[in-house]
């Protein structure tokens, strides 16, 4: 008789193996009950991990994070440098620097205090539409630094605008000029170590930004670092959807043309992104490098900026609570546009009461997608949506990637998708400008977009077929990891 043959000996050890399989899946999913954010969640991992251990472990392992402890230590090791720091940026700014705002302070107030920083009056804000004019812009500042220059990127490409950017960083050092650079190592996965190593052999400071210090835990995929941040000498800061790519100026044909924004600031508010970006070099370099911290005010419009970092180590869920009261401050107009549309509860009904409040809520999506699961899963979200008379758009021209919200007359820009991964898994950061002139500028270049888009009405709707109906109720099931 032929065949395996199993004694004693090995049941015994295959048991023990079964057994400490079992052990570790009932302590996650304790762990998964007491940090879940939804009852939901809890019982979904709860379940999955006692009966399917062998395919739930390693998936929890992956995606069970909620909360970044690792950061949180190193926020408080450097807390007392880096609050001080905010408490001077603070003190620098005098009340003339700190706008009044009237309404807008009474509405925007609860913001201020989720931000840990007021806003900030002096500064003068201009919209940089498309790859050209972001990359244009903040290439010629790099060349213009005389100190030092920032960077923090979630995708870096050893391409052509990598490359570009890589030069300008070697002459900024030829220059003298200080160079700190953060990339996120999933993001830029396919950044070959040449690239690093030719700008730290240059004298530049580059350091991977790692959700875990803990070498048994680098499959953890939660926790990216998907700000896109540049500083130049603490008066200037970009933010926005473009990361260091190719395909962010149009290059890749299935994606052409890339519809994407920014904002560069100058004046107080940058200082306040700069605050950001230190808490982060603090996690990666474990250091707090001298910068400037100048309260320099510019005079040609004096916006109020607030600026909101948002991230897994905040106590409170931040990002969806900045989303959740801008939407719920909307009395006239709110108009959203965003690459992926997969939000919490707390957002969604949000959005159903702005509607039904009177607001012109329009939602502007990709009409092609690039994440075929997300896309799915922002379908049902699509359907829900017009029972209240949220109007929903598909951007026809290429790949809509802005992250730019109008609400009234305050516009936001940022780095932050409508779903679950900005809003308690990746760090981002967003720029609300309270001001009607720039929110005009925003509300033309929203315009132009509806212009070239089309509305998903009921006639569409209808003609999804219903395999893609129930694929897009499977793919929101995993609404909390997409």
């Amino acid at each position: 008789m032929t065949g395996w043959v199993i004694d004693g000996e090995h049941i015994t050890l295959y048991a023990a193996i079964f057994l400490v399989v079992e052990l570790l899946a009932i302590f996650a999913a304790l762990r998964a009950v007491m940090t879940a954010r939804t009852a939901q969640g809890a019982v979904a991992w709860a379940i999955a991990l006692v009966t399917l251990p062998w395919v739930t472990l390693p998936l929890y392992a992956v995606f069970g994070g909620r909360k970044f402890y690792g950061y949180r230590i190193a926020r408080r090791s450097g807390d007392a440098d880096i609050r001080a720091l905010a408490r001077r940026i603070e003190g620098q700014f005098t009340p003339a620097l700190r706008p009044e705002l009237t309404e807008q302070r009474g509405r925007f107030a609860a913001l201020e205090r989720l931000a840990a920083m007021p806003f900030l009056g002096g500064n003068d804000a201009r919209l940089l539409i498309n790859g050209e004019a972001t990359f244009g812009a903040i290439l010629e500042a790099i060349g213009q630094a005389r100190d030092y220059v920032l960077l923090e990127f979630y995708i870096v490409h050893d391409d052509g605008i990598g490359r570009a950017l890589h030069t300008a960083l070697l002459e900024c050092r030829k220059r003298g000029v200080r160079v700190f650079f953060i990339y996120d190592p999933i993001g830029s996965h396919d950044l070959p170590l040449s690239y690093v190593e030719s700008l730290r052999d240059a004298g530049a400071r580059v350091e991977p930004f790692l959700s875990t210090r803990n070498p048994l835990r680098r499959l953890q995929l939660n926790f990216r670092n998907h700000r896109k941040i540049v500083v130049i000498d603490g008066g200037l800061a970009y933010v926005g959807g473009h990361n260091v790519g190719d395909e962010y100026l149009g290059c890749v044909p299935a994606l052409s043309p890339w519809r994407d924004t920014h904002i560069e600031v100058r004046g107080p508010a940058a200082g306040a992104v700069q605050l950001a970006f230190l808490e982060d070099w603090n996690w990666a370099a474990r250091e707090i490098p001298e910068l400037h911290w100048r309260a320099e005010t510019v005079e040609r419009r004096d916006l109020p900026v607030l600026v909101v970092p948002s991230g897994p180590a905040d106590e409170l869920d931040t990002c969806s609570l900045f989303f959740t009261h801008v939407i719920s401050s909307a009395r006239r107009r709110l108009w959203i546009s965003s690459p992926y549309f997969v939000p919490d509860e707390p957002v969604v009904a949000a959005l159903h009461l702005a509607a039904l409040r009177g607001a012109d809520v329009r939602i502007l999506l990709p009409g092609r997608p690039d994440h075929r699961s997300v896309y799915l899963a922002g379908i049902s979200f699509i359907e829900e949506m017009r029972g209240s008379g949220v109007r929903m758009f598909r951007y026809k021209q290429g790949f809509l990637h802005q992250k730019v919200v109008l609400c009234d007359d305050v516009a936001v820009v940022g780095t932050a998708n409508l779903d679950n991964r900005s809003f308690r898994l990746n760090f981002e950061i967003s720029l609300l400008v309270a001001d009607a002139q720039f929110a005009g500028e925003v509300a033309d270049m929203l315009a132009r977009d509806f212009e070239q888009s089309r509305e998903v009405d009921a006639a569409a709707l209808a003609r999804i077929s219903l395999p893609v109906r129930v694929a897009s109720r499977a793919a929101r099931l995993f609404s909390p990891v997409l």
